[in-house]
């Protein structure tokens, strides 16, 4: 796949190089003027080779197949050693595994963050790394995935549209992934959205990308402090955008699609409001237009999936939507950073479970509920949450 990149990057040797040598093999193609444009020229001349690919997957579920069973992880650190929460997910007869972000940490060299670098040679790295674990690959093997990405596959830690490399970030994930060449591949971003099961029993999964197109987040006035350890939520106004205007209206038109149940994923919290660290939460305004988007489109049976915590939890609140709202928050793989967690949100159904685990959402259409749990790394229920087909609005 060659196409352009999109960069924002001020490179300026680059630009110097476009500017004053022979660059093009084509006499007739016009030299690069502008950093952005040399850099995007740089870019596309690197073959998908020279990118690592993820060994050979299972295939999707076909569109007609009745889904059951959807695990959920994120956050793993390709450096660290055997993830038992990986082995037990490929031990597991489900339907489909949703890696929703930081599916490797290829901003990171040890402890030590690599930043603005433009040929991304840890991010590659990284993904090289994974696709050689035998964890990965059994589950791989054993289990239909989709993915999405977040700040440490992306590139850079919290970045949103300002990091510069996004463009070649983006290829990289799009290649490794086998992406390239479908929906996903054929415009900016990582967007995109499958559908399973007959009318009646209909899955929608949709993956967000909220890297991408992000407006830069409000930093915090008092760095660690409980509540707001990193950001602030913008004042209402802002302009800040999560999504950007083109997936916002792809969102718009997903939700009208027809759909029992419908899985809207995205890499950070959408629903909690206590926190500092990166959530929906940092931008008041684009977590309401969620909600409302969801109102005005009549998208019922919607549930929320995320990552990136560290921590996983489950949330209900019953006055966002026309009807009962769930996420269950599914992290960490295999980077745990404490054993108990003290972090209480109004919506929080039961503590927060800190050490490594996945998550779980069952599907039982003859019981009519979506049953969210939470699973330590060797497999075992230690939190759940049940929501009646009725309670999120499906007839």
């Amino acid at each position: 796949m060659i196409r352009t990149v999109l960069a924002t990057a001020s490179v300026l040797t680059l630009a110097a190089c476009a500017a004053n040598g022979p660059t093009l093999s084509n006499p007739f193609t016009p030299k690069p003027e502008t950093a952005q444009e040399a850099l995007a020229y740089y870019y596309n001349t690197i073959p998908d080779s020279a990118f690592p690919k993820a060994p050979s997957g299972k295939p999707l579920p076909a569109s007609s197949a009745v889904i059951s069973e959807i695990l959920v992880g994120s956050c793993l650190d390709e450096e660290r050693g055997p993830s038992a929460a990986l082995q037990s997910i490929a031990g597991e007869n489900a339907d489909l595994f949703l890696m929703v972000g930081d599916n490797v940490y290829g901003d990171l060299d040890g402890r030590s963050y690599i930043n603005n670098e433009a040929d991304l040679d840890e991010l590659r790295e990284s993904f090289a790394d994974l696709a050689a674990r035998d964890d990965f690959k059994a589950v791989r093997e054993n289990v239909p995935m989709m993915v999405s990405w977040d700040d440490h596959d992306y590139g850079a830690n919290d970045a949103g549209k300002e990091f510069p490399f996004r463009g070649l970030a983006e290829r990289i994930h799009e290649v490794f992934w086998g992406l390239e060449d479908q929906d996903v591949g054929q415009w900016p971003g990582t967007y995109y959205a499958r559908s399973f099961g007959p009318e009646g029993q209909r899955v929608q999964v949709i993956m967000l990308d909220t890297r991408f197109f992000r407006s830069a987040l409000t930093p915090t006035d008092e760095h660690g402090a409980k509540g707001k350890e990193r950001y602030l939520p913008a004042p209402a106004g802002s302009m800040q955008d999560m999504l950007g205007a083109t997936q916002w209206t792809w969102l718009e038109n997903q939700l009208q699609k027809p759909a029992d149940i419908r899985l809207v994923v995205s890499s950070i919290q959408i629903m909690p409001t206590v926190h500092g660290w990166e959530a929906w939460s940092t931008m008041p305004d684009e977590r309401q237009r969620l909600f409302d988007l969801i109102k005005s489109t009549d998208a019922t049976g919607v549930v929320f999936v995320s990552g990136d915590r560290h921590t996983a939890f489950l949330y209900e609140e019953g006055d966002v939507l026309p009807y009962t709202a769930g996420e269950l928050t599914a992290s960490s793989l295999n980077v745990s950073f404490r054993d108990e967690s003290d972090e209480v949100d109004e919506r929080q159904v039961g503590a927060g479970f800190a050490p490594e685990n996945y998550g779980a959402i069952n599907i039982d259409w003859a019981q009519r509920k979506v049953v969210m749990s939470i699973k330590d790394n060797q497999g075992a229920v230690v939190r759940q949450n049940s929501l009646d087909f009725d309670e999120i609005g499906v007839e």
